[in-house]
């Protein structure tokens, strides 16, 4: 599901920038946002040339929702059913514009920003693409303090390179092994005593 939410997001960045692009562009139909390719070197993490880089920095648990009882969900006839508590996520991502073009990689995280400034919100409604599993994702833009960021390049071992932060809201994880809950308890039978 967390790979499902990042595609999303990506394909959706990517749909957004060739809207701009002219066919006369050259390059125009490649894809500008990506992913770090999976053969990284321990020791740095190395960002494509030219690209937006979407990368996944921090996982964490969503603690603020209001919940009933967490051990029961309403099935899909109605009827209750015992459950694991949800997991609900906040994902933070990363946008890295790595550009020969300086320039030109500013202009392209200034567009992710505009994008999400006006689309923070996805949902089945406006995002049916989004499947079954996710119902929502709503994202935030976070502002990294400088000893903040100093601490994420360090982790990543390379220079600063121009980014921005958001944290997607939320991801839930649900119990896919629910099981009816046990029938109400109901009065005894008194028949015969007196």
């Amino acid at each position: 599901m967390i790979a499902d939410a990042l595609l999303f997001l990506r394909d959706r960045l990517n749909r957004h920038f060739k809207s701009f692009s002219s066919a006369s562009d050259t390059g125009a139909s490649e894809d500008k946002v990506v992913f770090l390719d999976g053969d990284q070197k321990a020791d740095s993490i190395s960002f494509k040339l030219d690209k937006l880089t979407v990368l996944l920095y921090r996982v964490e648990k969503e603690t603020s929702l209001p919940c009933g009882d967490p051990f029961v969900r309403a099935g899909p006839n109605g009827s209750s059913q015992r459950v694991r508590p949800d997991i609900s996520m906040n994902l933070y991502v990363l946008l890295v514009a790595k550009f020969a073009d300086y320039a030109q990689g500013l202009n392209y995280l200034s567009q992710a920003v505009r994008f999400f400034q006006s689309n923070n919100v996805f949902d089945r409604q406006s995002a049916p693409e989004l499947g079954g599993e996710i119902a929502e994702l709503a994202l935030d833009l976070v502002s990294l303090t400088t000893q903040q960021q100093n601490e994420l390049w360090g982790l990543f071992r390379t220079h600063y390179v121009p980014s921005v932060a958001y944290r997607i809201r939320t991801v839930v994880f649900l119990d896919e092994a629910a099981q009816p809950s046990a029938p109400a308890v109901g009065s005894l039978n008194r028949r015969g005593l007196n």
